[in-house]
């Protein structure tokens, strides 16, 4: 592991960057945009298929952004530059948020769509530095200690907001309006204050190259590169199945976290319990992350993982059907913080070990992209609720049966990640055997 002050800066992003998430993405935008940003006409299903459908867009884009710039940042221009463009372009986009007026939903969605570009690919330079500043033995820990950062962060502001929502007039706002738009500028000042200290101390490992490349040439050379990053990735079946496990459990942690409110107000939960929970889960998720990443020590990070998906297995697939008043939407999101941020830390670390690090940018571009790629499920449940309700069911009854459509992919998931396990520790003894007979 490197110095305590190049770990501390680079947790201090993933403290910047989940503002975005919590206040923005799960938080207060889908609200808002079904009250607000659509205008008073339109139904919670039409509303609930923009936003999974604005969700699927961004992902497809990110997605083809990821494998091009994780290229071109390991030809030698470097993940750090790369990082502060997509910080600065989701800053803006969720400060732009601010000047959008009632029922110009569009244009709401179009930032929000590009907000999340920007905090998505700033991602994936992000996690390539993880292995920047740890190694084999620390990058479980670190990849927790991120995400616990990021955690308790996120829920700073994200609590600062809620009151600030909750109680206008006490900052001199008209309307809860007022107080939720000012939110979004705080999440823009927020996360470009607290990117600061990785530009200042984190240094990056960068490949030796005879020439250094400028970036329209190095745009140019990306495509080879890509295809020999793909036919390493091909050659290893362990990390190819990791990969499939990842996006199908991903999508559904993806979507959990996105469509979670909608889902909430669809089937006519209020506001503050819906803000409430929210604020339990990053609580919970704060030391459940350290704790997953102190297990995995023990049990391994394949296992740990395995327990976290198994848990939303039963979130999504009985709680979103069987799930009643406001207190069980409070509980199951309690439970939800369990296993949330230790399944995407020991993912990502997961993924680290097994990749070279010095094209961590190229490795991670893929993993971005299948991470991106995860956008299946708010397009799904958008479409299977509207198809419900197309055939008679209930505005309520037809959100439940397209959120519990999300538990498929966690077990399917988990299904992947079973073979993923088998095939790497397969390799394991089969390396140790080839030691002790030579």
């Amino acid at each position: 592991m490197r110095g305590r002050r190049e770990v501390f800066a680079w947790c201090l992003y993933d403290w910047a960057n989940s503002a975005f998430v919590l206040t923005v993405v799960s938080g207060f935008f889908p609200f808002f945009f079904k009250s607000y940003y659509s205008g008073a006409a339109v139904g919670v299903v039409d509303t609930t298929a923009r936003l999974g459908l604005g969700n699927t867009v961004a992902g497809v884009a990110i997605a083809l952004l990821s494998l091009v710039l994780g290229a071109v940042s390991d030809a030698g221009i470097g993940k750090k530059r790369f990082l502060g463009v997509f910080v600065a372009l989701g800053a803006a986009s969720t400060a732009l948020l601010f000047f959008v007026g009632y029922g110009s939903w569009f244009t709401a969605l179009t930032f929000f769509i590009v907000a999340n570009i920007g905090f998505s690919c700033s991602n994936l330079f992000y996690d390539a530095l993880l292995l920047d500043v740890s190694d084999k033995k620390s990058i479980d820990f670190v990849s927790s200690l991120g995400f616990a950062f990021g955690y308790l962060g996120g829920v700073l502001l994200f609590a600062f907001n809620v009151w600030m929502v909750h109680s206008p007039a006490t900052f001199g706002f008209r309307a809860d309006s007022d107080a939720v738009k000012h939110s979004f500028l705080l999440v823009a000042v927020w996360w470009i204050l607290f990117s600061i200290p990785l530009f200042l101390f984190v240094k990056e490992k960068r490949r030796e190259t005879p020439e250094r490349k400028t970036f329209f040439k190095a745009a140019a050379d990306a495509f080879s590169t890509i295809k020999k990053t793909f036919f390493a990735i091909v050659k290893k079946p362990e990390l190819v199945l990791f990969l499939c496990a990842f996006w199908l459990y991903y999508d559904g942690i993806n979507t959990f976290i996105r469509m979670a409110v909608n889902f909430g107000t669809s089937i006519g939960f209020g506001y503050g319990s819906l803000m409430t929970a929210l604020i339990i889960v990053q609580i919970i998720a704060f030391p459940s992350s350290l704790l997953f990443g102190h297990l995995s020590s023990k049990v391994g990070a394949g296992r740990m993982i395995s327990i976290g998906v198994l848990i939303y297995v039963f979130i999504t697939g009985l709680g979103s059907i069987f799930m009643r008043t406001e207190a069980h939407f409070i509980a199951l999101a309690a439970i939800s913080g369990l296993a949330q941020g230790g399944i995407q830390a020991l993912s990502r670390s997961y993924f680290g070990k097994m990749i070279p690090a010095r094209e961590s940018s190229e490795y991670f571009g893929f993993y971005n992209v299948v991470s991106r790629l995860a956008v299946v499920g708010p397009a799904v449940i958008g479409l299977i609720a509207m198809a419900a309700s197309g055939m008679g069911a209930p505005d309520a009854t037809a959100s439940r049966i397209g959120m519990s459509s999300v538990s498929l992919f966690f077990a399917a998931g988990l299904a992947m990640l079973m073979f993923a396990e088998r095939h790497r520790k397969g390799n394991e003894q089969r390396a140790m055997g080839n030691g002790q007979a030579s």
